[in-house]
């Protein structure tokens, strides 16, 4: 196939253009973007995978790496269940271009334990009863784990602003935010 460089790249809606980090360096094989260095670093691990331009950092961590904590609920950014962190920001995976991850560091679900043992986070989560069906309960935690990471000490009104954005339909979030407030004082 032919080969060129990303000086420009017009992909569904997008414009990608050599100014993006994400994207300098990368050439356009067939449709699919690569590099000769590792896409993206996922709990820790270079993660070297082909992934279409147009592919969301949710499928491509479901479905080509295969960590499916991570869950997708609306599509549309707005319920939180997808959440996930690149290079220390809170981001919606369902909106995310897996290419713009290209040399970033990103946390999922299933890279917050360490050595058999629960974030902290997780460990209140359990411990309050933070979660009904699971299906938010990754977003949520993810959440709640970038909140303490910029702002280890919030307010509980700082704790309700933060996890607005996290929908959950099964129970009040009483149980969240008493979850979020006990890991605040865990890390302490």
């Amino acid at each position: 196939g032919t080969v060129r460089p990303c000086k420009m790249q017009f992909m569904r809606g997008y414009v990608f253009r050599q100014s993006n980090p994400a994207v300098i360096g990368c050439e356009v094989v067939m449709g699919t973007a690569r590099s000769g260095m590792p896409l993206m670093n996922v709990n820790g691990e270079e993660v070297d995978i082909e992934i279409e331009p147009n592919r969301l950092l949710l499928h491509a961590l479901r479905e080509e790496i295969g960590l499916t904590g991570t869950k997708e609920g609306c599509s549309i950014g707005v319920c939180g269940a997808c959440s996930v962190i690149v290079d220390g920001r809170l981001v919606s995976s369902c909106l995310t271009l897996a290419i713009a991850c290209q040399g970033k560091e990103i946390t999922t679900i299933e890279g917050l334990a360490k050595d058999g043992k629960l974030h902290p986070v997780q460990q209140a989560f359990l411990e309050y009863g933070g979660f009904q069906c699971g299906i938010c309960t990754p977003g949520q935690i993810i959440a709640a784990k970038a909140l303490l990471d910029q702002n280890p000490n919030p307010s509980e009104d700082e704790v309700k602003e933060w996890m607005s954005g996290n929908l959950c339909r099964c129970t009040g979030y009483y149980k969240i935010l008493q979850a979020v407030e006990q890991a605040a004082r865990a890390r302490a």
